[in-house]
């Protein structure tokens, strides 16, 4: 208990500290434009946008592009290094828990040791899937509108997106995998010994004609513990070897994909969504 409370004292002495989130500030004002300023300039220079209009080889920005490249990009980059930032601590902690002397135990009814509560933890990552889901849809309606891009080109950019995301929330509870493993393989044996000694009694008491004179059959609950025993045996081979399940990573992955909903109207009319929306809930 003192090396995970230390753990968790260092975990958030990092996710508090003032000068970290400083350089992180000062890093993307210095940094940003240079990163993205030539992207800029390159589709300046095709056709005229809201930030900018053709103006050779250089930017000429609007006010609501100088707003953007100024004010709305670098707060906007703050935010999204400052929750990976986040992703970081978190692993950091998770990867000291998993190096404690865990009591992870194969019969637990979560299926996972008894830590499958922490893929909640992941959920409180989606508001940083949703902004970054809704980064992609706004770059791909951009190439839409001004330059006539089709939105079902970016397929493979909006994968790419999908997976890093996913990896980076989910990477950390595979942290666990190989002490769940061990778990299993552990737990098992030891049940799976614990188990031949019950049957092996009850076929004796029930099955072999040794039942005691003062217990009946009908109502014994030696049955009943049998089956309960089936049951355990098959939580343990149900046990999992991360603490996440697939319906967590379609949750992780509807939240990230949902800002892209709306590019469907540049290939779909309105009037063709709703139908095609009515025919499948009829």
């Amino acid at each position: 208990m003192p090396k995970f409370r230390a753990a968790i004292d260092s975990a958030q002495r990092k996710r508090d500290s003032v000068a970290i989130e400083l350089i992180m500030l000062v890093s993307v004002v210095a940094a940003g434009p240079w990163f993205y300023g030539d992207v800029m300039a390159s589709a300046s220079a095709q056709a005229a946008t809201w930030y900018a209009t053709p103006d050779g080889a250089s930017w000429n920005l609007t006010i609501a592009g100088y707003w953007m490249v100024f004010i709305s990009l670098p707060l906007f980059q703050f935010f999204l290094l400052r929750w990976y930032f986040r992703i970081v601590i978190w692993f950091v902690f998770l990867l000291r828990v998993t190096r404690l002397d865990l009591n992870l135990y194969a019969t637990h009814t979560d299926r996972a040791g008894g830590i499958g509560f922490l893929n909640k933890c992941a959920y409180s990552f989606s508001y940083g899937l949703l902004a970054q889901g809704a980064l992609l849809s706004g770059y791909i309606a951009g190439q839409a509108m001004h330059f006539g891009a089709d939105p079902r080109a970016y397929k493979l950019e909006t994968a790419g997106l999908l997976i890093i995301v996913l990896a980076s929330v989910l990477a950390p509870l595979a942290l666990f995998a190989p002490k769940l493993i061990s778990a299993k393989w552990d737990g098992g044996g030891a049940f799976g010994t614990f188990a031949s000694r019950y049957v092996e009694e009850f076929d004796d008491k029930w099955v072999r004609g040794r039942m005691p004179t003062d217990e009946q059959l009908l109502g014994t609950v030696d049955i009943q513990s049998l089956a309960d025993l089936g049951s355990s045996a098959g939580v343990i081979d149900e046990m999992k070897t991360v603490p996440f399940s697939l319906t967590d990573v379609a949750y992780l992955a509807a939240v990230t994909l949902a800002p892209l909903l709306p590019l469907l109207l540049f290939v779909f009319s309105l009037e063709d969504l709703l139908e095609r929306l009515i025919e499948v809930l009829v």
